[in-house]
């Protein structure tokens, strides 16, 4: 359990509610009390994100991942690839420091660091606010999104933040056994990534059997294995976005 999060849990984009059990320190009473969820007004924002990302035809894309997967490595290589074809702005989510947007930033992407202060995820709030500082450092939209959420596997499965599509990263060197540990992450993603697999050699990761073990979760994963380093894999990485981006801008024209 979390200080924010407590023990919110929740299907990837719907509302719910909880039952709290409070037991007193009188072990012959329990008192039942019935909360609102702790998560309903994020859910609210995070469709408020959402129609506010599609009125304007920006793919949002949320990444979620442990400390140390690659993420921002993956996000400075994809900037450096697609930055000439679309406008890209980049939502920051770290507890601390502006170490991350700064690369972001050096490699030519608008970005605005969101800081949890102790926070283990981001929330749709956050999100919201973020987005707007984005609009007036860009002068417009972007035509992708991408939110780098806090390094944490758990707590950020369970806060949906209006995204379109949700990306779940593991490395090789964290082990093959992260689908079956996190399954919640897996179940609520779209996208799967394995990065840093210039270090199969030295590794005893199971690429096949991560996939089969991740499909097992969630058959509908897109999956992609990808290097930073050799660039292996980003290639595919690139055209996936550049085909997601002309389905958004498509969609709304015909809307």
């Amino acid at each position: 359990m979390c200080d924010v999060c407590g023990c919110g849990q929740h299907d990837h984009g719907h509302e719910h509610h909880h039952n709290h059990f409070v037991v007193s320190d009188d072990t012959t009473r329990k008192n039942v009390e019935i909360k609102k969820s702790l998560l309903s007004e994020n859910e609210r924002v995070a469709r408020s994100n959402r129609e506010h990302f599609d009125r304007h035809g920006i793919l949002a894309i949320n990444l979620i991942s442990s400390p140390g997967s690659g993420k921002t490595t993956l996000l400075e290589k994809t900037i450096e690839a697609l930055k000439d074809e679309l406008k890209i702005g980049v939502l920051e989510g770290d507890i601390e420091t502006e170490r991350d947007a700064e690369r972001v930033r050096a490699k030519g992407a608008a970005a605005v660091q969101l800081t949890t202060g102790g926070a283990c995820h981001l929330e749709a709030p956050l999100v919201h606010k973020g987005f707007h500082a984005l609009e007036k450092q860009m002068e417009g939209y972007p035509d992708i999104l991408f939110i780098e959420n806090v390094g944490n596997l758990v707590c950020p499965s369970s806060f949906y933040l209006g995204e379109h599509i949700r990306v779940v990263l593991i490395s090789v060197p964290e082990g093959e056994d992260k689908p079956a540990k996190y399954p919640k992450a897996f179940k609520t993603s779209d996208v799967f990534i394995i990065t840093k697999a210039d270090l199969l050699p030295y590794f005893d990761f199971d690429v096949e059997k991560v996939k089969e073990e991740a499909l097992s979760l969630n058959p509908n994963l897109k999956i992609f294995v990808v290097s930073a380093k050799t660039g292996e894999g980003l290639e595919e990485w690139f055209n996936f976005l550049r085909e997601k981006v002309q389905e958004k801008k498509a969609a709304k024209v015909e809307g």
